[in-house]
């Protein structure tokens, strides 16, 4: 066999040794850390299941939690805008089984109709059934306020729902209180404005079609505040090994900067 052969064959299996490298992919560039992967090499493809395991690895699965006007929503926008995933509200996923008529929908809806409380079991399955859809597999998931008991939590985790990344926003009573009281919301858009943290826009259409929630008072919010304080710690005892604190009163795009490298570690 000639020298030449011989060196071809040498350069071809180094070649493949460098070019699959599984374990080290470098993240396309572009806004998103997590958008997507493109492995390095010299053009020699990956076997299909090691593709595949990697983009599942860069979906992140995030819950977020904080007590009523912490700020979650507005950090929800900012999580989704540079990561791509996909925000669960667990309210939306509800009223969406509801609205198709499934059987979890109806079950829902019978004990909405009687003005009691869906049951725990009842929410787990369609959390669920949520993330198990096809977006949420290829972009992650973002759940937003969920668990919000420690029952919840272990409930979950029976039903094999596994975060990556738990957020806790701490805001202090007398700020969450001060943020309530000036909330607004627009039923159209879903998005929530402050009269002077966070002021909707100066129109005119918009303001009309403002609604200034019954529980958003004083009184109100002082009981769920209680309620949120009573149930975090046990929330938090489930996540312990994934969760970051974070100190939800200050720039909302420098918590923002921060909530994002936590996430992308």
């Amino acid at each position: 066999m000639s020298s030449a052969t011989l060196l071809l064959i040498a350069s071809s299996l180094l070649g493949v040794a460098v070019g699959f490298s599984p374990a080290s992919p470098s993240l396309r560039t572009g806004s998103s850390p997590r958008s997507g992967l493109q492995l390095r090499g010299n053009g020699v493809p990956l076997p299909r299941v090691n593709q595949r395991t990697t983009l599942l690895m860069a979906a992140p699965k995030i819950i977020i939690s904080g007590a009523p006007a912490s700020g979650k929503g507005t950090q929800c926008e900012f999580i989704v805008d540079k990561f791509q995933t996909v925000h669960i509200s667990t309210g939306d996923a509800l009223r969406d089984q509801v609205k198709k008529g499934t059987e979890l929908g109806k079950l829902a809806q019978g004990y909405m109709e009687k003005g009691a409380l869906v049951p725990d079991d009842v929410m787990i399955g369609i959390v669920k059934d949520r993330l198990a859809a096809d977006d949420c597999k290829a972009k992650g998931w973002l759940l937003d306020g969920f668990p919000r008991t420690g029952v919840q939590a272990e409930a979950m985790a029976k039903a094999g729902i596994e975060a990556d990344k738990f957020i806790l926003l701490n805001v202090p009573d007398a700020t969450l209180i001060e943020r309530c009281v000036g909330r607004r919301s627009d039923p159209e858009t879903g998005k929530i404005y402050h009269l002077t943290f966070n002021p909707p826009p100066e129109d005119a259409e918009v303001l009309a079609r403002l609604v200034h929630r019954a529980d958003d008072t004083e009184e109100a919010m002082g009981s769920r505040i209680k309620m949120y304080n009573a149930n975090v710690e046990a929330v938090k005892g489930y996540y312990k090994s994934i969760t970051k604190e974070f100190d939800g009163v200050g720039d909302k795009h420098e918590l923002a900067s921060k909530i994002a490298s936590f996430i992308s570690e």
